[in-house]
């Protein structure tokens, strides 16, 4: 599967996609249920994790993902 990217001068990346949460959360449904439930944490008033000025709460917690900030424990509650 092929992922397109935009490119900003610097080399920044300025897209986030599943496939890049994949590597860090090898389940799509866990992806996201983890983007999910951080959105909600966000939206509560949770800080962010990562630097991502002026982005929807769901872009930035794609990126806390991503980045390996957040992490799903699987196991019983």
């Amino acid at each position: 599967m092929k992922t397109h990217r935009s490119i900003l001068k610097g080399g920044a990346v300025a897209r986030i996609t599943i496939e890049d949460c994949l590597k860090r959360i090898p389940n799509r449904f866990l992806v996201v249920h983890a983007v999910s439930k951080r959105v909600k944490q966000i939206r509560d008033g949770s800080e962010y994790l990562v630097s991502s000025p002026k982005n929807e709460d769901i872009v930035v917690a794609l990126r806390e993902i991503a980045a390996g900030k957040v992490r799903v424990i699987v196991g019983k509650k």
